[in-house]
């Protein structure tokens, strides 16, 4: 289980705030690196999977994300966990300040333009009962750093205790991001080379 990660820009005083800018701004510059190879993300796809398959029973309802450039691209897990009974929810990007909401995706879904060039299925609404979390950087706490808008944070917040896994790339670890109190790490990340059981 999660404890709900509730840091937000808001909650963050001025020398934290612009710590974590600024090594957005260093991840987000290195996601265009030709580094990150289909093969990483096909590895990290498999390993995923079988996180779910050892988490939650088939037929479940697992929370992924859909990609946009640059970003890893999880449709081919979309398409694995479809085909091994879980229900599939992506998450619809709803007005800042409110949490995200997930709706129930299938192969062939129509997908509808959201907030900020995001995209979700026409499907119904779901609660998920496990979730994928998307991350610029994480650190072997478990402490992660986000696209700076909250959405996640206040999302794990309104779903504790459903559980909750961070995933990225082995080469998005850093040694330390920056915290503050308001900051809860993520029990496990999982990479293309291990999963991580933070703060172990």
């Amino acid at each position: 289980m999660v404890a709900p990660h509730v840091s937000s820009p808001e909650c963050d005083p001025p020398v934290l705030a612009a710590a974590k800018a600024e090594l957005r701004r260093r991840l987000m510059a290195g996601r265009a690196h030709p580094a990150r190879a289909a093969h990483a993300h096909e590895t990290l796809s498999r390993r995923m999977l079988g996180c779910v398959r050892d988490a939650v029973p088939a037929g479940a309802a697992v929370a992924a994300v859909w990609p946009l450039p640059g970003e890893i691209d999880l449709r081919a897990l979309c398409a694995r966990l479809h085909d091994h009974g879980y229900q599939v929810l992506l998450p619809e990007t709803p007005p800042r300040g409110q949490p995200l909401r997930f709706r129930l995706w299938h192969p062939g879904a129509r997908m509808v333009p959201g907030r900020f060039r995001t995209a979700h299925p026409d499907g119904p609404a779901a609660r998920p009962d496990f979730v994928f979390v998307p991350l610029l950087a994480f650190d072997r706490r478990g402490f992660r750093l986000g696209y700076g808008g909250g959405y996640y944070d206040r999302t794990l917040a309104d779903l504790s205790p459903v559980p909750a896994m961070g995933y990225g790339l082995a080469a998005q670890e850093v040694p330390e991001v920056p915290t503050g109190r308001h900051d809860i790490p993520l029990p496990v990340v999982v990479t293309e080379r291990e999963t991580i059981r933070c703060g172990a």
